[in-house]
């Protein structure tokens, strides 16, 4: 017969042991110092403050818990399922290290209590001062200790907090009895220090707030847990309540009960005040042990989880038994805090533990925040506002930087070394994460502020309507397109393939094209499209293409010199026109290409609004690494030699503008009287791009355009035919 799996419930699994955590050390042994050095304002502004952190992060990992099922992991899986895996799996690993740190910061403190007390000294021959390696021994066997208890059985250690649970709760009725024996404090009296006289409010907050870093401790437990829905809010709310109220109260007790020299001086003025001492002691050694054996517990399940993912060996994902116990998981967990045992004093390391926490906490509110703005997956059945998590992700990470700038620094780099390491791994999950919503719900709020701002000639970017006929046939299309759109505009590639039997323009929804090696830069959609006629779909598309704030405002495509079909052709580039879009045609030299990206012409009729969109389009293709280092000259045609001297200026007024360096050269005609196209062949044969106006379509001449234009432009390279749209204003340059 299978032996049955246990599991745990929000008590047994959730609260007891966050509430064992925290109820710790620093409840028994720096609450009172706490209290003596900030007053009573300044203590409850310290522990309301921190148990901001805690219960904002308490209600959203309660939120989280009651939308998808939280499997082993506890944190881990919470933001690796929200957040992804490169941002989950390094929050995840920093945890399991502060975590597995911390069981040592622990066990050095109930070992610095335990070889305290003289009973202890006198049985263990240890001397009034005890040795760092004598710390070490005893540390390290105390360690072995609670390790051996957990790979015994996750049910026998969990059983064995409800003592601990039970000695805390003792120690606390011993001290409140022991009030009976006091008498209220004066504070007017003699020798009474204002807060915060010798230390300041963030040293201070800083001594007191791991107090508060336990309610998740049986959040790592939810692999574990019969109802992890259910028993992960309960459980974590309560113990926060608890701890909010158990903190408050003895804050307040201490202020008006125990004289405030005792509380600065003596850390352990609790064996003084208590009415059964030893009920004290027990105290002590159940909030260490017990919040060294929730590290114990927790850490082997994050890293077990993070193993599962592939993002760490396989080797530690292993569990044994019918609860899957992480025993190797348990075994590297020993050896890191066996480490940590073995340096002693803790004290360096205590502040970037606290800060990994902290940034742990800060994530989970931003994995919440983020659910519950974009995610339309996110429904949970326990509602929090969205703001709960916007306040918590801040207030983790405004402590941190108040607390200890440089260990947030370190904490922030380790972190981003992970997520690259992560991310170049390539891992993904089947069921996603909150990124793409976020993407979407960020979009839409661009795309309506987009919609709604003006645009002007300054800042005019080129939104390219490509039709390449593939990339892999006309690879030169690609590349130019790239150039026009720089780094700051974006290319819509259509892939048109004729189906003249089809009975619509479109027969087939257009379908995403894979992304080759020409396409790779963000900024370039390709859409493979079935059509039954190429120049009406290009007609269609372009007139019905985008929307609001990102419509296209060029067309670029091949020109259409070997077109089977000119008349039609031309009339395309007229309704183009109509359409008022800026047209650009490239005329590719397929023996010279773009030459050695050196030169390039600008042909510049003095009257027209091309001259004011190639410049701009020039200023994108300077940023491109081919083209940055080339030579542009804007050649005017002078029919008046007199006029000379004027054109260059107005010409160079215009260029100095848009803060253009450009030659300018102007080509005086007035006594040869040589034909344009003769005079452009000339001066421009050796050029390697050189912009061109569509020369006019003469109603009627359809069909001798196409070869009256080649005419022209015969014998030069790459050419670039263009046309204006009316955005761009005319320039009259001795016109």
């Amino acid at each position: 017969m299978a032996q049955k799996v246990k599991k745990f419930g929000a008590f047994d699994g959730v609260f007891t042991p966050s509430i064992l955590t925290i109820l710790g050390v620093i409840m028994y042994l720096r609450l009172g110092w706490v209290t003596g050095v900030a007053g009573l304002w300044g203590v409850v502004a310290i522990i309301l403050l921190s148990h901001v952190i805690s219960l904002t992060t308490g209600l959203s990992i309660s939120s989280i818990a009651t939308d998808k099922r939280i499997h082993a992991g506890g944190i881990y899986y919470i933001l690796s399922r929200s957040l992804g895996l490169p941002i989950g799996g390094s929050i995840g690993i920093t945890l399991f290290v502060g975590t597995a740190l911390s069981i040592s910061m622990y066990i050095v403190g109930f070992t610095e209590n335990f070889t305290a007390l003289p009973v202890i000294q006198e049985y263990l021959s240890l001397g009034s001062e005890i040795s760092l390696n004598e710390m070490r021994v005893v540390g390290s066997i105390v360690l072995v200790v609670l390790v051996i208890l957990a790979l015994i059985s996750t049910n026998i250690a969990i059983k064995t907090q409800f003592l601990i649970l039970g000695a805390i709760f003792l120690s606390l009725v011993s001290i409140v009895a022991g009030y009976f024996n006091l008498h209220p404090v004066d504070h007017q009296a003699a020798g009474y220090v204002p807060p915060f006289t010798h230390y300041s409010f963030e040293v201070v907050f800083a001594i007191f707030f791991p107090a508060v870093t336990g309610f998740t401790a049986g959040v790592a437990m939810s692999g574990d847990l019969k109802n992890p829905v259910r028993d992960i809010p309960k459980g974590t709310l309560w113990a926060i309540f608890t701890g909010l109220v158990v903190y408050l109260g003895l804050a307040v007790s201490f202020y008006f009960l125990v004289d405030q020299q005792i509380l600065i001086n003596n850390y352990n003025f609790l064996m003084t005040i208590a009415f059964v001492p030893f009920l004290v002691i027990l105290g002590i050694w159940g909030a260490t042990l017990s919040s060294a054996l929730g590290g114990i517990l927790g850490a082997p399940r994050i890293i077990q989880a993070v193993a599962k993912d592939r993002i760490v060996p396989r080797i530690l994902a292993k569990g044994q038994g019918v609860n899957n116990e992480p025993r190797n998981a348990l075994l590297f967990t020993f050896f890191i805090s066996l480490l940590g045992v073995l340096i002693g004093d803790l004290n360096i390391i205590a502040g970037l533990v606290t800060i990994f926490y902290l940034t742990a906490y800060g994530f989970i509110n931003l994995a919440f925040a983020l659910e519950k703005w974009a995610s339309t997956d996110f429904r949970p059945s326990f509602k929090v506002s969205l703001w709960v998590g916007i306040i918590g992700f801040l207030a983790c990470f405004l402590i941190m930087f108040k607390l200890d700038f440089p260990a947030m620094i370190l904490a922030l780099v380790i972190l981003t070394l992970l997520y690259v390491y992560i991310s170049r791994r390539n891992l993904h999950l089947p069921m996603g994460d909150v990124w793409p919503s976020v993407n979407a719900n960020l979009l839409r709020k661009l795309l309506t502020s987009q919609s709604k701002r003006e645009v002007s000639e300054r800042n005019w970017i080129a939104n390219i309507l490509l039709f390449s006929g593939g990339s892999s046939t006309r690879p030169h299309l690609i590349h130019f397109a790239k150039w026009l759109a720089g780094s700051h505009g974006m290319i819509s590639n259509f892939d048109l393939v004729e189906n003249k039997s089809a009975e619509a323009l479109f027969p087939g929804i257009a379908k995403a094209v894979e992304r080759d090696e020409l396409a790779k830069e963000e900024g370039i959609f390709s859409r493979k499209q079935e059509c039954r006629n190429i120049y009406e779909a290009i007609e269609s598309i372009s007139a019905s293409y985008g929307f609001a704030g990102v419509e296209p405002n060029t067309v670029l495509m091949g020109w259409g010199r070997r077109t089977r079909d000119p008349i039609r052709f031309t009339k395309m580039l007229r309704y183009l026109t109509e359409l008022d879009l800026n047209i650009v045609l490239l005329d590719y030299n397929r023996e010279k290409g773009f030459g050695n990206y050196q030169q390039i012409d600008l042909w510049w009729r003095g009257g027209s609004n091309n001259g004011n969109f190639v410049l701009s389009l020039i200023k994108f293709i300077w940023s491109s690494i081919e083209w940055h280092n080339a030579t542009v000259r804007l050649l005017i045609i002078n029919h008046e030699d007199k006029k000379k001297k004027k054109i260059k200026e107005q010409a160079r007024r215009v260029l100095n503008n848009m803060r253009m360096n450009v030659a300018i050269i102007v080509l005086n005609n007035e006594k040869q009287k040589k034909p344009v196209n003769q005079i452009i062949r000339e001066n421009s044969k050796n050029s390697d791009l050189i912009f061109l106006g569509i020369p006019d379509i003469v109603a009627g001449h359809e069909k001798e355009f196409i070869a009256r234009t080649d005419e022209i432009y015969k014998g030069l390279g790459t050419k670039v035919l263009v046309k204006a749209s009316s955005f761009f204003s005319v320039l009259h340059i001795g016109t």
